[in-house]
């Protein structure tokens, strides 16, 4: 492989905090390594996973990676600045292939050991940009994440004003159903409708669980 990615800065005394997992949106994994690695672009990742399960490191994880954009977690905004970002070889509408969900699986064991990360740092774009992304996308298997104890996957919890659950999760301000879409994103993909009971409980659950783990 050529050399990583010129697209990278200074973590502004922000320690590593967040995993933030994202599609690459494009056809193929060599389209994508040009964009993320193309000074013009003006975007980078720190890893990107290939389709057949290769890792490939474009920026050192002590650089702050331009992955993440406008947007927040937890209060917090300049996500860049606080995260590792892992780009998946992924056109965002096709499944996610075994040997490449393996190796994600991996890697995100391997960066949080390194930084000392739990499960409730591992988020995806669309967590973080309600609205702007969607990206890791509804065809990624976040159970499989959160049976390697590499993500949250909640539980049902009390039928609870879904607003409520919402900010103590951490999912950023926005347009009610601009929210509920980017939760039922990662945690019902294929809902429809208006709230229902069932997102309610479920975003109680995750925000028990949230508060658990602070």
């Amino acid at each position: 492989m050529s050399e990583g990615s010129p697209n990278h800065g200074d973590r502004r005394g922000q320690r590593i905090a967040l995993i933030v997992l994202h599609y690459t949106g494009m056809a193929d994994g060599a389209s994508a390594r040009a964009r993320l690695c193309d000074p013009a672009a003006e975007v980078s990742a720190h890893w990107l996973v290939h389709e057949d399960g290769q890792t490939e490191a474009l920026v050192p994880e002590d650089r702050r990676a331009w992955h993440a954009g406008a947007g927040s977690w937890q209060g917090q905004d300049d996500v860049n600045s606080r995260s590792i970002g892992i780009e998946i070889v992924n056109p965002g509408d096709a499944p996610f292939p075994v040997e490449q969900m393996d190796a994600v699986v991996a890697l995100v064991g391997q960066i949080a050991g390194r930084h000392g990360l739990g499960p409730e740092a591992v988020i995806g774009h669309s967590d973080m940009a309600p609205g702007r992304k969607c990206d890791p996308g509804p065809r990624f298997d976040w159970q499989r994440l959160a049976r390697a104890g590499l993500a949250i996957w909640p539980v049902c919890g009390d039928d609870r004003p879904l607003t409520e659950s919402l900010d103590a999760a951490g999912y950023p301000s926005a347009d009610p159903a601009v929210r509920l879409a980017a939760f039922r994103l990662r945690y019902r993909p294929w809902a429809s409708g208006p709230e229902s009971s069932e997102d309610r409980r479920l975003a109680a659950g995750l925000a028990a669980l949230t508060a658990r783990t602070d």
